[in-house]
Parts: structure tokens; sequence; C-alpha cells
């Protein structure tokens, strides 16, 4: 495919988007116009716009659908993209260029349409604005406005092609365009029902009054004031420059995007050298603060330009790339005050950096408008949660004149620096991305419950809706259908579900968690009322449990279940093994496991505690005809230390968990380690009674420490010092020696490997606990005969887990290494499956009569205090309804298309420019511009692309090229030819049938 996107004509555009609308209330792909309050409206340039919001010059108003898509969702203010004399194919933009999975990056800074063709673009969307606007009645067809943007020298601004551009923005009366759009409008007037003759020639070609002057980083003071001169002076445009955070200074923006945690961010200081400086640009604001005001123009700034870093981890394939979003905010807010400080609150100015719902009503009170955005449109929700934005603007007090509240700015500035909003997480998150491949159909997954999400599959789309509804019973029969221990995997599972959850695009992810533990501790007892035991199965083989943990307690939950006998021995005397003997009281108590317990118990299962489980000739003997060894991972990795010693993590957990009244440690206790157990270790020890200090030791820095984030947050707030950087060298007279270690290259996990310094330094220290991994015993397993590989991990069948002696299995630690609860769970139930049919029902799957509106309206609504909910109304429900790639794509080139009354997702190899996107928010490891079925418009596009897709040949009735699995097939449909799958051939003919306007030109 090429990444060059290629307008749609007037004719097309007026043909899809009514046609579209009559076949589906959808114009673009948006189900909801906002409609504005009628005769509330700010003035800007003598002109009135409806809400003083819309989308920042960028992806968003660079072609005609993207500024309608805009429109319908509530903006009225349109910074239309930027045109510079380097435009078209000229114009270097490495591909994909934007990734905006949480603080955005891009590195373009233009249009990559030819200048007239982006007139073109803008002055048919300025048209096609105000037939919508009258027809579907959305507002005043006069209370939008465009701003121009252009760069970025004057020499380029004043060459003939960009003087066009502006004229022709001024008077579009005179350009080829305007005639073509009235001639289009006349000749499909049945299109309408509002709009007429008359008002087509009443519709003003005066498109935008105002611009803003956006200059590359560099650009000296004293030509911005040339370009500005020529602007105000010479072409009568009320303007705008554009201020770049670079006026805060160097170390200003280092150390607030350190202490936010944005640290990782690459940048030196030759941008704040190079740039306009604060001192030069106050003066020169004035200057042409007061000119504008003789030629009775406005003015103001910008706020603020795209912030210059460097690529560092191949975020985008170019050497400097330019930061946005959230971590832009804390900069942009800050150059606000700044020169709203210097002008004593009269400075206009129009605000984009940053700028999201949680954000916009602090802005707008502060006096800053307009407001455009970018970043958030973006992510999952898109051009739909511009609307919410729109809402909540609408709702405040318009002003009636420039003044800023200086206070309030300076609250916000404040605000900046601490809210959690702004700061990055402690550690860089994994991938969201799920390891399976995008489907050419029926592509709609939870992401949350896939591969690298749920280990077993959990339904959680199912047992978050019945929560959200307040049906607690119905969700905890789902989450037992295929979890044996909700109480023990609502307290402490290490929750792998929410690093996949599509809402941590939004305001974060859901507590899937919490959500499963409140089922469980509210139906509890109800449910255990509601079921009845389940009838024993003749001759069903006798099956020995060895080992009571998590993957113990689940194979004899889930074969009872099934009716077979079952006996769970465990040699400690408690159920639960590391819930109930290793894990702090304080994480998960006594009564939390011993209720799942009983569920198994329920079912039919034996425990039998307090002595080591008969030998496996023995359990032979007995008459067990199935052996599952579930003995967890309880062997101690050594810290080699040049003196001294350390002690064993597990037996300082155990003796914490069995007396936490007791301290035989000392005031000074030192942990070494950065997983969850060394978490666990290091807040125990600041639990026991006469504790002065805990240190945690780690030889990499929090941010390349294992452990799970929570985790992180959890010991720190319990006030665990973190000594980070330290590699332990010996104990001796009190005092740790640790040698200083600093993070070089990254290893191939992706963590920066540690590399020493030479440098040392002793900590006080009575006790030193290692925490430093566990691994399983493998000696047990070779003296019964079981193979093990040189990891010492038993070699098993993927598929049952079952080892080399038949009947024999092993699941959990000694299967994966140290795992987690849900992976345990995940392994008894493969190993159950091996000696039966666990019969699960998969709720999901059982469900599809799901009204598709309902979570479709959840798309782009994001949680503010104006709009509260609970965790489980949260939930997107991505299994019912994705379309990610559809809400995140600017041009709207991936569409929903109803095929047998099943979405599917449709690529438009015209609308598209390989941004990527898509491929950002997409669950699947695949990229859906590159992976989904693709519609092509020329046969040249055709050839021109790899992608699977099919060019339908209009003039030859159902005559088509297909590429399908590489090959390349003319085919004709209405021949249903065979070696097609059927579901393709229907999707090809609905587009042809159905969807014809997406192929006019």
């Amino acid at each position: 495919m090429s990444d060059n996107m290629r307008p749609i004509s007037i004719e097309g555009l007026l043909s899809w988007m009514m046609a579209e609308y009559k076949k589906s209330n959808t114009i673009f792909g948006i189900r909801k116009f906002y409609q504005a309050e009628k005769g509330k409206t700010i003035s800007l340039f003598n002109e009135q716009m409806e809400t003083p919001v819309g989308p920042a010059a960028g992806p968003h108003t660079q072609l005609t659908q993207n500024i309608v898509a805009a429109y319908l969702t509530g903006s009225r203010f349109f910074e239309v993209k930027t045109v510079q004399v380097l435009d078209g194919e000229d114009l270097p933009v490495a591909k994909p260029c934007i990734a905006a999975r949480d603080e955005a990056y891009n590195c373009e800074w233009s249009t990559e349409l030819r200048v007239p063709q982006a007139m073109e673009e803008y002055i048919k969307a300025w048209f096609i604005l105000k037939l919508l606007a009258k027809e579907f009645e959305l507002g005043d067809p006069d209370g939008f406005i465009f701003n121009m943007s252009v760069g970025y020298d004057l020499k380029g601004i004043q060459t003939p092609k960009i003087q066009a551009y502006i004229d022709g923005m001024q008077d579009a009366s005179k350009t080829a365009i305007w005639q073509q759009c009235i001639a289009a409008a006349k000749a499909h007037l049945d299109l309408f029902t509002r709009v007429d003759e008359a008002y087509i020639d009443s519709i003003s070609p005066k498109v935008s009054h105002s611009i803003t002057l956006s200059t590359l980083h560099g650009c000296p003071p004293d030509e911005i004031e040339r370009i500005a001169v020529h602007l105000l002076q010479d072409k009568g445009l009320n303007t705008f420059i554009k201020c770049n955070p670079t006026l805060l200074g160097y170390e200003y923006a280092r150390k607030t995007m350190d202490d936010l945690g944005f640290d990782y961010m690459a940048f030196d200081d030759h941008h704040f050298k190079e740039d306009l400086q604060f001192a030069d640009a106050v003066p020169m604001l004035q200057r042409l603060q007061a000119l504008a005001d003789r030629k009775q123009l406005q003015f103001g700034v910008k706020i603020t330009n795209t912030f210059p870093v460097d690529v560092a981890q191949q975020e985008l394939p170019s050497e400097e790339m330019y930061m946005s979003g959230r971590s832009l905010f804390p900069l942009s807010v800050m150059v606000a005050k700044k020169l709203s400080d210097a002008f004593q609150g009269k400075l206009q100015i129009s605000y984009s950096g940053g700028a999201d719902i949680f954000n916009v009503k602090d802005l707008f009170e502060a006096g800053i408008w307009p407001i455009t955005v970018a970043t958030t449109l973006l992510k999952p929700g898109g051009y739909q949660r511009m609307q919410q934005i729109a809402n909540l603007v609408s709702s405040l007090a318009y002003p009636t004149h420039v003044r800023l509240d200086l206070p309030k700015l300076t609250a916000l500035v404040e605000k900046s620096k601490t809210q959690a909003r702004y700061q990055k997480s402690i550690k860089l998150p994994g991938s969201p991305k799920i390891k399976e491949e995008v489907p050419l159909l029926n592509c709609y997954t939870a992401p949350c419950r896939g591969t690298g999400g749920c280990p077993i599959n959990q339904d959680i789309p199912a047992y978050l809706r019945y929560v959200a509804e307040g049906n607690h019973l119905e969700a905890l029969k789902v989450i037992t259908d295929k979890n044996p221990l909700p109480f023990i995997t609502g307290t402490i599972c290490a929750h792998p579900c929410e690093t996949k959850c599509t809402r941590q695009f939004y305001e974060g992810a859901i507590d899937i968690r919490g959500v499963k533990l409140e089922a469980a501790q509210q139906a509890y007892d109800e449910l255990l009322a509601t079921m009845t035991k389940p009838e024993p199965v003749a001759n069903a083989p006798k099956t020995a449990v060895v080992g009571g943990g998590p993957a113990g307690i689940s194979a004899g939950y889930l074969l009872a279940r099934e009716g077979f006998p079952v006996t769970v021995f465990e040699k400690d005397e408690t159920i639960g093994g590391v819930c109930s003997q290793i894990v702090p009281e304080f994480r998960i108590a006594m009564e939390s496991v011993q209720r799942d317990v009983d569920l198994a118990k329920f079912m039919g299962a034996e425990f039998k505690c307090g002595a080591a489980a008969p030998s496996l000739s023995e359990l032979k003997q007995l008459g067990y005809e199935k052996i599952i060894y579930a003995i967890g991972a309880w062997k101690h990795n050594n810290l080699q230390l040049e003196s001294g010693e350390a002690i064993n993590s597990l037996e300082f957990l155990r003796a914490c968990r069995q007396n936490s009244h007791v301290n035989p440690y000392g005031e000074e206790i030192i942990v070494i380690g950065g997983g969850n157990t060394a978490m666990d270790c290091a807040r125990a020890a600041k639990h026991l009674p006469g504790v002065k200090n805990v240190s945690l030791v780690y030889r990499r820095d929090k941010r390349n420490m294992p452990a799970d984030e929570e985790e992180l947050y959890l010991t720190l707030a319990d006030g665990v010092t973190f000594r980070e950087l330290l590699a332990p060298i010996r104990l001796a007279d009190g005092k740790l020696k640790c040698e200083v270690m600093t993070l070089g290259a990254r290893d191939a996990s992706g963590r920066q490997k540690p590399v020493a310094t030479g440098e040392f330094v002793e900590i006080p220290a009575t006790t030193v606990v290692s925490a430093i991994g566990e691994k399983v015993d493998d000696s047990f397993f070779n003296q019964l005969g079981i193979q093990t590989d040189n990891r010492g991990r038993v070699i098993v069948d993927n598929d049952t887990l079952e080892t080399n002696l038949p009947d024999v299995y092993v699941i959990g630690d000694a299967n994966r290494g140290p795992a987690t609860i849900v992976e345990a769970i995940a392994d008894a139930t493969k190993a159950v499956n091996g000696i039966t049919t666990v019969h699960n029902q998969h709720f999901e799957r059982a469900n599809q009569n799901i009204d598709r509106r309902i979570p479709r309206s959840k798309r782009g609504l994001l949680v503010t205090e104006e709009n509260p909910m609970s965790q489980g109304q949260r939930c997107l429900e991505c299994s019912t309804i994705c379309e990610s790639c559809v809400d995140v794509c600017p041009n709207r080139a991936n569409v929903v298309i109803s095929v047998n009354d099943q979405p599917q997702i449709l690529h438009i190899d015209r609308m598209c420019n390989e941004c990527g996107n898509c491929e950002t928010f997409c669950p699947y490891s695949s990229a859906p511009y590159k992976d989904k079925f693709t519609l092509f418009n020329t046969e040249a596009e055709f050839y021109d692309s790899q992608n699977e897709g099919f060019y339908p040949m209009l003039d030859a009735n159902q005559q088509v090229l297909l590429r399908y699995k590489g090959a390349v097939l003319n085919l004709d449909l209405s021949a249903n030819p065979s070696d097609v799958p059927v579901g393709l051939l229907d999707f090809m003919k609905t587009v042809i049938t159905h969807y014809a306007f997406m192929m006019v030109e």
C-alpha cells in the first residue's frame, strides 16, 4: 500500500455522507451528533463559535472527512493543519509517524498534501459544515471558526503558493473548488430536506479571517516578528504566534520531566539555546499586540508548539520526534502562566498542549480559550471524546472579553506538578497486545482474557456486566465456572488482565480483580445455597493431588465438580500453600483462603493435612490411578556474600506470618531483591515491633524492578526505603557493603543492565533477607523418575501436563517455574482436562444477544466528576464491540461494515497515510492498516499494495480483483467461487451492494 492518501471529491463526500446516514444514522462512523445550545456563542475575530473547542492543527484537520467528524462531535474551532512551501511527496515524513499509547509522539509537522490540495480540503470542509449545520439542525451555520496555520519562514510564506493559499482561504469565491462545491450541492439537492438553492447561494466564501504562525525550532525572533507583521499588516489577518516550552529554559523543563517520572525522555539544551528566548519574546509580543490594536485586529499566542525530543527507544523511524499529550501539559501551562504574568492577564491565549477532558474546565475558567486537542482524539473513543469536552465547556459561563484569572492559572500550574494524572508510573508498562494476529473477519475480542491477559480465559466482560447491574450472584457463577479461587484471586491475583484492558487508554485500567472480590464477598453464601453437589461419575479413576496450594486446591475443585473422586494432600497443617503460609496476613487473611477451600470441599474434594503425602508407589497402592504434583517452588536461590549470611525470604515470611508480634531481627532490616517476594518481605518487616528502618536493595532502579507496579507503590506507601542501583558485597560489623551500579545497555528483556562503578557504600544492617528468587526442587522429581530440563523444570506434554510417567501430572511452579496464582489455575485446568473433560459454559459466547448500542455508547466517554461510573460500568465490552482501529483513525480509513448483521472492519486504502495509530491500539499483535481486509478504489492502488483485499471493477457487475493468501485472483462474485471463504465472498458482495458510496471518487 502507499502512504499517499487521496482526497475525496465534493460529489463523493456528499454522496457518502448522506447515503451512510440514510443507511445507519452515522456519518463517517460518528453515531451521536452534538447539538449546540441555541443562542449561546463566544466571540473571536469578530466571528461567533458555539463551543471554543476543536481539533488542533494536526492529523484531525488534514482531510475534509476529519473536520466533518470533529464538527459532528462538538468542535466549533478548527485549527486546520499547517501548510508550508515544502509539501506533498517532497515533504520527508517517516512512517509510521504517530505513537500515542500514553504521552504522544509524532514525526510529521505539516500537511502531507500539496498546498492547493490542502486548501481544497479546507474549503470543502467549510462548505459541508454549513450544509450539515442546516440539514441536521446541529447549530448556527455561522457558529464555527476556521483558523489557518502556516510556517515556517517569511520567504516560504511569501511564495506564490502560500500566498494563494492564504488569499483563497480569506475569500474562496474565485477558486475552482468553491464553484465545484456550489454545483455539487445544487446537483444533489435531492439528498437534503432543509437545504435549498437559496441557502447554498447564501453560504459565505470567507473561510478564514485568522492565522496561527508555526515556526520551526531555531527561528530567530526578528524572523518571527517579520512574519507576524506581514500577516497582520499585509494580509489583514487576526494572528496567533505559536510559543514553545523552550521559553522555560532547559533546566526547568528537564527537572519538571524528571520529577514527574518522564526522565527517560531524551533531549539536550540545543533547542533551548536556539529557540526564541523569553526575554526576547515579551517585548516582541508587546510590539505585535500594539500593531494589531492599530489595525483593529486580534492578536495572541498559541501554546504550545510540540516539544522536541530524541528518538531513544525506536519509538518512531526518525531521529527526532515531537512530544505531546499529558506529559506536555505541565510545561504548557507554565508557559501560559509566565506570559500571562508578563501581560497582567491581558494576552489572548489559544491553547493546545495536553488539553483533554481532565483539564479543559480548569483551562477555560482560568480564561484560556480557544482550546484545541489532538492526543486525546488519537486514543480509543477517538472523535467521540470531543463531545464530552464540548458538553462540559458549553455548560460553563462564556466570557465577553479576554481576561486571564492569574490565581486560577497559578493553581493549575501547581496542580500539574502534583496531580497523578501528569505523573508517569513507576514502571514503564509492557505491551497491551495479545499474541494472536488479527483475523480478516470477526476480530472483536476482549484482550483482558486473551493470551497474555487471563491465563484461564475468564469471561471477564460477562461478570463485569453482571456486577454493574448489581447481580453479584450471576457474576460469581461466571467467575467460578473457570476460577475455583474467587477470594484468593480477588485479593492477590497478579491481574495480568488489567495490563491488556482497553480502558487503560481512557483514565486507567478497570480494577478487574477488585470487581471479582466484590462479587465473591457479596454472593458467596448465596452461591453455596444455590449449588448442588455433583453426582459421582461411575468408575471414575481416583486422583491424588500432592500439594495444597492454589494449584492443588484448583485441581481438587475441578475434578470434584466433574464428579471424580479426588484427595488433596498437604504436609502443612493448613491448606493454601504460599497464601496461608508465606504471603503476609495483611495481604490475605486465612479466612479468605478458607472460603476457597470450602468451595472445593463443597464440590466433594477431600483434603488431608499435617503430614507428607504418601510416596508415588504408595499412592498407587492406595488405589490412586492419577497423580497430580502441585508442590510449588520452595527451593531458595542463595545470595552469595563475601562474608556474613542472609536469611531465606520464605523462612522470614513464614515466621512473620506465624507471629508478627516477635522481632528477632533487630532495628535495621535490609531486603535484597526487586520482585514481589522482596516487596512482601520489606512490608512484613515494617510491621515488626522495634524496627527503625527497612531498606530494599536492588542493583537496578525501581523502573526496572520485576515487581508488579502495585506492589512497588504499596511498599513505598509503607515507608520502605528503596536503595536503588546497589549490589550487595559483604555483611560485617552491622553494616552491608554494597557496590554502586549504573544502568547500561538493555538486555533481551528490555531492561537496562546494571554495570559496576567501583564505588561503594555501607548501610546499617542487623539482618539481611535474601529475596532473589525461588526455584523448584528438581531432585524430588528426579528421584521419582520424572524427567526435568536443564532449568530444573519437569518435562511435560504441553496439552495435558502429563510427565514421562503415565498418569502422573505436574502443575504450577514445577511446570512453569515460579508461577502466578492464575497460572496455577490454568495448569490445574489443563491437567484435569487430561483426566476428564472440564465443562465450562463460556458465558460470553452464549450471550450474543447483547444490544451493541450499549457498549458503543461508552466509546469516548471518560470518567470524570461530572460523569462518574462504577468499575463494572467502565467495561467497554470489547468482546461484543471493539472498533478501536475505527475510533483512532483520524482519516476514517477503518470503517464498520455490517455483513449478515455482524460488524466487520474494512480498511479503505485511499484514505490511509500509514500514520500507524491503529497499530498502537489494536489489541492484536497486528496493524489493521496492513492486516485488515482492504478496499482499493483503483487497479493501480491494488497492485501497489500487499494487503489482502479487493478492487471492485464496478463497470463489470460483480467482477473483482482479489488478493487472498498472497495470490491474486480475478473473480466473478456472482458465480460464488469455491476457492474463497464464504465469509469473504459475503463481505465483498455487501460492500458492492450496500456500501457503494465508499467507492465514489
